[in-house]
């Protein structure tokens, strides 16, 4: 079989998995391009090159496992997310798209004139730790996360794209492992779903932790305490900044205003959904 055919066979298998062709489609050119140690301009470039028999194991095996409903990112081991790839792995949440928009709305916030001491909540892979590391090369960047795997896989990513040194991943809850200090700015993207909500059961949310996805009956139980405990750890004047579910805005509003932040404001995604809340703390 040539590499053309076997992408072609196994995107047709996978549109029972996947909610569209094109997706199907591209999650076969990812998986084959991992199992050959490849990139997908490779496979474009030599669609009639025979599939040789260990390679056609090794995707077969892939494929399998994303019509078993298995993510792309964790069959792959990793996930685009701002400028750069990052370590995947099931003990963290697999960066989407829509965080972009929150280290966007960071960085709009953020001098890079200047040192600046920035905390990111819950970090999973640590794709927000990394990304406004990566754009603001004289910020010191505390990355904290609950589980221990989660941990791991964040001090990996910071080792391999360099950034050790300023990006310091601390294990813990919340704002625990950051008592009696303070930041100029503070970004999470916390669980947010209901505990009930039955797209828990649904696409790659099923594989994903538990712990990074779902927060109380109203999945605004850690968004509670993030907004709450916040003001004790940002300086005069500091931003707090969060994402949240896409119905949630007015309700994550108000808990800025009954923390005492000013400035606050809702920001849409691409899909012009609310996404992210903030507000600074005043001066």
């Amino acid at each position: 079989m040539s590499v053309g055919a076997a992408v072609r066979d196994a995107a047709a298998m996978l549109v029972s998995a996947v909610p569209n062709n094109a997706e199907a489609r591209a999650d076969a050119e990812i998986l084959l391009a991992h199992a050959l140690g490849k990139d997908r301009t490779w496979l474009f470039t030599h669609a009639d090159d025979p599939l040789d028999d260990a390679a056609a194991l090794r995707f077969e095996a892939l494929v399998a496992q994303r019509r078993a409903g298995e993510p792309v990112a964790y069959l792959i081991g990793q996930r685009g997310f701002w400028r750069f790839d990052l370590e995947v792995t099931p003990d963290t949440l697999i960066p989407r798209a829509d965080t972009e928009c929150l280290v966007e709305q960071a960085l709009a916030r953020l001098p890079n004139d200047r040192p600046l001491r920035l905390l990111d909540l819950g970090t999973g892979t640590g794709a927000i730790a990394l990304a406004l590391a990566t754009e603001r090369p004289r910020a010191n960047v505390v990355a904290v996360d609950l589980s221990p795997g989660a941990v791991a896989v964040a001090r990996r990513n910071a080792d391999r794209l360099g950034l050790a040194a300023c990006v310091e991943v601390r294990e813990g809850a919340w704002f625990a492992p950051v008592a009696g200090e303070r930041f100029d700015l503070i970004a999470s993207n916390p669980p947010y779903i209901e505990a009930d909500d039955p797209h828990l059961a649904e696409g790659d949310l099923r594989f994903e932790p538990r712990s990074a996805l779902a927060s109380g009956t109203d999945g605004l139980d850690d968004l509670r305490l993030i907004v709450r405990d916040a003001p004790a750890h940002l300086r005069p004047g500091g931003w707090l900044l969060v994402e949240h579910g896409w119905q949630q805005g007015a309700a994550v509003r108000a808990l800025f205003d009954a923390a005492g932040f000013i400035e606050i404001g809702t920001e849409r995604d691409l899909e012009g959904r609310d996404r992210v809340t903030l507000g600074r703390h005043p001066a």
